[in-house]
């Protein structure tokens, strides 16, 4: 399969608004890209998103980088992939008392 060559052309350009998308490279990028690509999905979008990872990550790295990012990824995504993946479930966010 031949890849993009630029991620713009792949998911909007305002969810790498504070970078240039030509210079990103699949590879090299992943921890950027993979939540990224994640961040503004929703229930009705979610299905179309992940497909789009699925074709340029493995499932593998998708969990490892949407676990260790900084990003404000919901916890609602983190739980579609967790089940999506049927791994166990994990959260960006949790409550403390």
């Amino acid at each position: 399969m031949k890849q993009e060559n630029n991620i713009a052309n792949l998911f909007p350009k305002y969810l790498f608004w504070d970078m240039d998308c030509s210079k990103l490279d699949f590879k090299r990028d992943k921890a950027i890209i993979i939540p990224r690509a994640l961040y503004a999905t929703t229930s009705d979008t979610f299905e179309a998103d992940i497909k789009i990872l699925e074709k340029l990550y493995s499932p593998e790295d998708i969990v490892k980088y949407l676990k260790s990012t900084k990003e404000n990824i919901s916890n609602k995504v983190c739980l579609s992939v967790s089940k999506r993946y049927n791994v166990e479930p994990f959260q960006r966010f949790v409550l403390s008392l």
